[in-house]
């Protein structure tokens, strides 16, 4: 994530201290206390892999970075200048920083730090990539969408959490990042599905070219006019327009209805066997009965045979 608060100099805390170590490879240096050198040796490796930038490169080589792993969760907090408590890592795209928990916690998505890292680099790569300000919800859905969190499976958290009433009602969804916990995990996924969708409207040569022109023009409001022929009023009223169909009341109503039905047939290819079996085994029973009631009354006629002729 992007720091919330501005923390120009905040990694210059661990400057003077003597226990602090580093490596270095390439464009990549990675600061670390005593105890965490196999995480930064592994740090470094991962951060020294290519990125997949869309619209700007198929393949970028790693962007300088200083990623500075903080062994306790009271070092996250002064290198980072008091993140929120979930955040997993930030970056600090103007001193090309990356502050990454060395300690598990809640922070450390499935007990690896080096989850988030390639989210981060996303950051520094896309900052480095265009000038002028980047917007907050771009920033961090490209991000997320690049560093592949986001895919079309992760649209169920979105529809769940609109179906919980954990989202605001549709027609008031905006591209902005709000700072509550559950808020902000939720405008992860929809900041990506928007760059997703915006990357969608012509294919990956008209997002390039957004790129391209705003490199040029050095405003992104601009280039999305001119590449997409839209203002950001007008996408974002498009997108709140796809999430609906997408993910909204009536589609999760269909498709949970398409569950259950395929659910109900399911159950019935399931149990048609052993109905199958039950009908045959009554039949059987019904046949056994006709033939000892046939049996019996054969036996009844000869009886009353043998006693006239008696």
């Amino acid at each position: 994530m992007l720091p919330t608060t501005a923390n120009a100099g905040a990694a210059q805390l661990s400057s003077g201290d003597p226990a602090l170590q580093s490596l270095r490879s390439g464009p990549i240096e990675v600061q670390f206390w005593p105890g965490h050198r196999p995480l930064a040796e592994r740090t470094l490796r991962a951060a020294a892999a290519p990125l997949r930038l869309p619209g700007i490169t198929p393949a970028a080589p790693a962007p300088r970075a200083t990623v500075v792993l903080a062994p306790t969760p009271s070092a996250f907090d002064s290198l980072t200048h008091g993140a929120p408590h979930w955040s997993a890592g930030v970056a600090v795209p103007a001193e090309r920083r990356i502050v990454l928990p060395a300690f598990s916690s809640a922070r450390t998505p499935l007990g690896d730090p080096l989850i988030a890292l390639r989210h981060e680099l996303v950051h520094l790569a896309l900052n480095a990539a265009v000038p002028g300000r980047v917007p907050r919800w771009f920033d961090e859905g490209y991000a997320t969408w690049a560093s592949g969190e986001w895919d079309q499976g992760r649209g169920w958290e979105i529809r769940l959490a609109l179906l919980a009433g954990g989202a605001p009602p549709l027609d008031s969804l905006r591209l902005g990042w709000p700072g509550e916990e559950a808020d902000a995990r939720l405008a992860y996924l929809l900041s990506a599905s928007a760059v997703s969708y915006l990357a969608q409207r012509g294919g990956p040569d008209s997002f390039a070219a957004f790129f391209a022109a705003w490199r040029q023009s050095g405003d992104f409001d601009t280039a999305l006019r001119g590449t997409y022929g839209l203002t950001l009023t007008q996408f974002e009223r498009d997108w709140r327009g796809m999430v609906k169909r997408r993910y909204g009341w009536l589609l999760a109503l269909s498709q949970m209805g398409v569950i259950w039905g395929l659910v109900a047939l399911l159950l019935v290819l399931l149990t048609w066997p052993r109905r199958r079996r039950n009908r045959e085994k009554l039949r059987k029973m019904q046949i056994e009965e006709w033939v000892e009631e046939w049996a019996d009354e054969v036996d009844g006629r000869q009886g009353e045979e043998e006693t006239r002729s008696g």
